[in-house]
């Protein structure tokens, strides 16, 4: 039998295949009888696989628990399959059963039991979906990894920031662990920054329970933020301009009466090289606008015509901004 003639048979092998698989499952063959399904075996390499298939099918139904696997029995998966003559008959109360059974157990496993690290590069910001149905935003330079577990969805962020929309599971709480501290939460749409210093934490909606290593606490409800030091103490609620603070989601720097050194601190993520600010009142000088994170140049051209301040370069290609 050439190849193409077995490809546009493959329901004819698939149908041969049950009827061999299940004349040995009732009982030893005859010689003739496994003289003639060697022979068939041997004809394609499509036969070995068809009739592979289905024995392991068959051995993995052990790896079922005897609850689901009655279950999905009386479930009887078959009926909303398409009809395969005799494949249907001989393994209507088998095979089938066992392949929708693993299809339900290797999705359960890949729900409860997941791990993957994440990495984006300066000026990339990337989404993805976890199993579980939670959605990650990821700004530039974070790294990230994810443990899902029966008892628990945990995410170690090593560096960045992450705007986390999770999915409700009261029986697997989704905890973010940073160097300073952890924010847990069952369910709901918040923002968590790694910087040097500091974790920073921002609700934008439903409560996330920020807790540092020091055993300070702090419950947060939509529109509250707060920051887990060095030294991972946790601050006190505060009001927070969420919208603002997670515009990089959509490539903007927002700066509301923002100082300066603030400024030069947030647009530095942004820039193979720190800006640096000059010390003293330069520094404390305060900016209300908005710029691109994915141009921070224009930023720079723009703050001399905005503040009384100039840029300078140095040597090595820093930049620095000092008084006018």
């Amino acid at each position: 039998m050439n190849q193409q003639s077995c490809t546009c048979g493959n329901e004819a092998v698939r149908e041969q295949a049950a009827q061999w698989f299940s004349r040995s499952r009732d009982g030893a063959l005859g010689a003739d009888q496994q003289a003639q399904l060697d022979a068939w075996l041997a004809q394609h390499a499509q036969h070995q696989y068809e009739y592979d298939l289905l024995a392991q099918l068959w051995d993995a139904a052990d790896v079922l628990p005897r609850a689901r696997l009655e279950a999905l029995c009386k479930e009887d998966p078959v009926r909303q399959l398409p009809r395969r003559g005799f494949v249907q008959q001989a393994l209507a109360a088998g095979i089938v059963v066992v392949a929708v059974g693993l299809s339900w157990f290797g999705w359960q496993q890949h729900q409860l039991n997941y791990q993957d690290q994440l990495q984006t590069a300066l000026g990339e910001r990337r989404q993805l979906e976890l199993p579980d149905g939670s959605h990650l935003e990821l700004n530039g330079r974070t790294q990230l990894r994810v443990d899902f577990s029966v008892g628990q969805r945990r995410i170690e962020l090593a560096a960045g920031e992450v705007m986390f929309s999770v999915a409700h599971d009261s029986t697997r709480p989704f905890v973010v662990r940073t160097a300073n501290g952890t924010v847990t939460v069952t369910g709901t749409r918040f923002d968590v920054r790694l910087d040097p210093a500091r974790t920073r934490v921002a609700v934008e909606q439903g409560s996330v329970r920020v807790q540092g290593r020091d055993d300070s606490q702090a419950l947060l409800t939509a529109g509250l933020g707060s920051q887990i030091d060095a030294q991972g103490k946790v601050a006190g609620p505060y009001a927070i301009d969420a919208a603002a603070l997670t515009a990089w989601r959509n490539g903007k720097l927002v700066f509301n009466d923002a100082p300066l050194s603030e400024v030069v601190e947030e647009v530095s993520r942004y820039r193979e090289q720190p800006l640096r600010v000059a010390a003293g009142k330069v520094a404390a000088l305060r900016l209300s606008s908005t710029f691109s994170s994915d141009d921070t140049d224009a930023l720079l051209r723009a703050l001399p015509s905005i503040l009384p301040v100039a840029i300078r370069t140095h040597a090595d290609g820093s930049k620095e901004i000092i008084s006018k």
